[in-house]
């Protein structure tokens, strides 16, 4: 078994649901065998970016994007599935924290009930 790491990203978004959540959240990661990652299968998938090997576990709501560093799989991202955020990062688009703000509607409705 590997011993799981976590970004600041990514316990920034574990830190948002309650225990029980961020355990059934981390169960699909921490039982990842290295079979699994030999020979990745849906819900596991592996791709290349910035000369790395990385790797995408999709589990409930969320897709954990992570790599191997000996016996630790470090997660960089955890993102909710079908967000922006989750398609920006597979699409290799690159885009700022602000960028995306302004792109949320909620953003847009908060700055129309300014000017009310």
């Amino acid at each position: 078994m590997y011993q799981v790491t976590f970004s600041e990203q990514s316990m920034r978004e574990l830190n948002k649901l309650d225990k029980l959540a961020q355990l059934e959240a981390i169960e699909p990661i921490s039982k990842i065998r290295p079979a699994d990652l030999a020979h990745p299968r849906e819900p596991l998938g592996r791709f290349h970016r910035n000369g790395k090997d990385l790797y995408r576990l999709r589990a409930g709501e969320f897709r954990f994007y992570f790599e191997v560093k000996g016996e630790t799989l470090h997660t960089h991202y955890i993102l909710h599935k079908a967000s922006l955020e989750d398609w920006l990062f597979r699409m290799k688009l690159p885009i700022s924290e602000q960028q995306l703000i302004e792109q949320d509607s909620k953003f847009w409705k908060y700055l129309e009930t300014l000017t009310k």
